[in-house]
């Protein structure tokens, strides 16, 4: 039996939001199983997704080239028959495992020295970029200057098994029956996409003044944890398990969740796929190239004559992009969702 191959980026938004590129190749070839070469920080999220038959981790090192080891992994592909591979990430490194599996048909971004490596090369232009849910599923046909746009398309969707998240919230010592209210104050790409530790904080009081049996989690991977710990010192009803728990556990978390709060983040398109009711905050980056598809969404942007600017830190050095987001619009986009954990 042929397969197919998805060699998966290494971001974990990215990765969500391949998810609707997924749905169209199992639409056109439904007879296939479809795998997923993946970090193991990311493989979590591959194993949510219902059209994947079967994750195979990698240990590859950020930005090493390690060919040994990359030309032991083709080998072991190429005993497993695919049809197709597409090759997510723009670099060489990741193209150069496909061509060296003798896969047919090696499809991908013009990208890093991939000419010969890829035979069905797509084009994005860098003035103005393709959304990133439609950047990814363009690849399921022919290239093609103009794609649909993300509104056309299937929108990202993981699953999770509810005895799977009935067992997190236990083993997280959280109440299934009151309110859960997740925060996602991370965000890898750098600290011009943070909203301020103290906003969180004012945000976490509000909400329990709000509603006195609300459970406040906050959840991240362990470069986070200072950030939960600094928010619990403002707010100790808090719980930070950033850093605590794996990204499998933070997903199951974040399905019983009644409202999510995040940066632009990868836990902010787990939240979208998982259609959680989400406040998304953005500054630096456009919520038009990465924006959250779940039913219930309020977005805030300020749109600031700077923004986006697209930058890890930020380079006017006031961060207002953030800064100038208050913890009262948050809390009032909240109560704006219907059927949100909030009342008015």
């Amino acid at each position: 039996m042929t397969r197919t191959l998805i060699i998966s980026p290494n971001w974990i938004g990215d990765a969500v939001m391949a998810q609707p590129l997924l749905t169209l190749l199992k639409l056109a070839h439904p007879e296939r199983p479809i795998d997923v070469l993946a970090p193991a920080w990311v493989a979590p999220v591959w194993r949510a997704m219902a059209e994947v038959d079967s994750v195979i981790d990698t240990s590859f090192r950020h930005g090493a080239l390690q060919l040994r080891e990359r030309w032991r992994c083709a080998r072991q592909l190429r005993e497993r028959d695919y049809a197709a591979a597409y090759v997510l990430p723009n670099t060489f490194k990741f193209a150069l495992i496909p061509w060296l599996s003798g896969i047919a048909q090696r499809i991908g971004y013009v990208g890093e020295s991939r000419y010969g490596l890829l035979n069905m090369l797509h084009r994005d232009d860098k003035q103005l970029p393709r959304p990133m849910v439609a950047f990814y599923a363009a690849l399921a046909n022919s290239p093609a200057p103009s794609v649909p746009q993300p509104s056309e398309l299937p929108r990202p969707k993981l699953t999770v098994d509810t005895a799977r998240v009935a067992a997190v919230v236990q083993a997280a010592k959280l109440d299934a029956a009151r309110p859960l209210v997740v925060f996602a104050p991370g965000a890898e790409f750098g600290s011009a996409k943070r909203w301020p530790i103290t906003h969180f904080a004012e945000l976490a009081v509000m909400l329990q003044q709000a509603i006195p049996d609300v459970q406040v989690v906050i959840l991240g991977s362990e470069k986070d944890r200072a950030v939960g710990d600094a928010i619990t010192t403002i707010a100790p009803f808090v719980t930070n398990l950033a850093g605590s728990t794996a990204l499998e556990e933070a997903i199951a978390l974040i399905a019983k969740a009644d409202a999510v709060i995040s940066n632009d983040s990868g836990l902010l398109h787990i939240a979208s796929a998982l259609n959680r009711k989400i406040v998304a905050l953005y500054g630096p980056t456009d919520p038009a190239h990465a924006p959250p598809f779940a039913d219930v969404v309020r977005t805030i942007y300020l749109a600031l004559e700077c923004a986006p600017c697209k930058q890890r830190e930020c380079p006017l050095g006031h961060h207002r992009c953030m800064k100038d987001i208050s913890a009262e619009v948050v809390l009032e986009a909240l109560r704006e969702m219907d059927g949100a954990a909030v009342a008015a």
